[in-house]
Order: structure tokens, then sequence, then C-alpha cells
């Protein structure tokens, strides 16, 4: 049981490091906001779960004990690097994208983060 413990182990934390490794290359290698995004939310993220996934079935499989700091660690990473996706992703949109760049929504109302604030011209 102990062999195939670690080999388990084993695999988790070579598997997660393959994904840090890509996750990192892509971080410096990709140029464009929108591109590095997907490096760190995708691959590093992943990479740092089957970390923590390893050091849980390691408490697990050779302490005899069930850790959940790991368990809490990768859901709260999980959840909340998606988050982190999308509202850089939003930031980059607002900030780079003009309002004639986006298509007419046909409705009355236009696109909510290209409203302009009271008191702001399009010239700015």
């Amino acid at each position: 049981m102990t062999l195939f413990a670690e080999i388990l182990i084993a695999f988790f934390l070579v598997v997660s490091g393959i994904f840090g490794l890509v996750g990192s290359f892509g971080l410096i290698k990709l140029g464009e906001t929108m591109q590095r995004l997907h490096a760190p939310t995708k691959a590093t993220t992943v990479g740092v779960g089957g970390v923590l996934i390893a050091s849980m079935l390691y408490f697990l499989l050779i302490e005899g004990n069930l850790s959940f700091h790991e368990l809490l660690i990768t859901l709260f990473l999980f959840l909340t690097a998606p988050i982190t996706a999308n509202f850089v992703a939003k930031t980059y949109v607002a900030r780079h994208l003009k309002r004639h760049d986006l298509p007419e929504t046909g409705r009355a109302h236009g696109w909510s983060i290209y409203d302009d604030p009271p008191g702001r011209s399009e010239d700015e």
C-alpha cells in the first residue's frame, strides 16, 4: 500500500509541476493581457491544485489522518481564480475598447460598462 501511495503522490506532484511550468512559461511568453489571462488561471491553478491534492493524499495515505486545510485551499483557489480572471478581462475591455468598436445592442440601453458617466464626453 505504501508503494502505491508514493507513486500516486509522485504522479500528482509531477503533473502539477508540468502544469506550473507551462503556466509560468505562458505568462512570460504571451504578450497581450487577454492572452496572459489563460496561463495563470488555467495551467497554474491546476498545478497548485495538484500539489495540494498530493499533500492531502500524503496526509491521508501515509500519515493516516485527513487534512481539511488543503481541501479548503484548493476550493478557494478553484473558486477565486476564474472570478479574478473575469474582473481582469472586464477591466481590460473597459479600458481598451471604444464605444464605436461594439455592435449595437438593439435595445434602448447600450453596453453597461460603456455608458458614459455623468459629465464625461466621448472625446476623453
